[in-house]
């Protein structure tokens, strides 16, 4: 299954392939992507970046909500924090 959502730009706002969705910034660069389960919850793991294209963060959903690891980082690239989610509540954290 393939699905197409579009900016009045024209530009993609989200598109489908399988179980993969895919969501861009107004600039066509990539915003998020992971897989999501029938009725769209995310489910797996989903990564995000910034508008310039650089990694903001990673993690894992399990029936649209937060469970297990995720990573954050910073403007420069750099490790900010993990954490780990059980069912959408944060259950430890370590900044760096």
């Amino acid at each position: 299954m393939e699905r197409e959502k579009r900016f009045a730009n024209g530009q993609i706002v989200s598109s489908q392939r399988g179980n993969i969705l895919t969501y861009y910034f107004k600039t066509g660069v990539v915003k998020a992507t992971g897989p999501v389960l029938g009725d769209q919850q995310m489910d797996g793991t989903w990564v995000f970046y910034r508008e310039n294209g650089m990694l903001w963060q990673e993690g894992h959903f399990k029936a649209g909500e937060k469970h297990g690891r995720w990573i954050r980082y910073d403007k420069s690239g750099q490790l900010e924090y993990e954490a780990e989610f059980s069912f959408g509540k944060e259950a430890r954290k370590q900044l760096y």
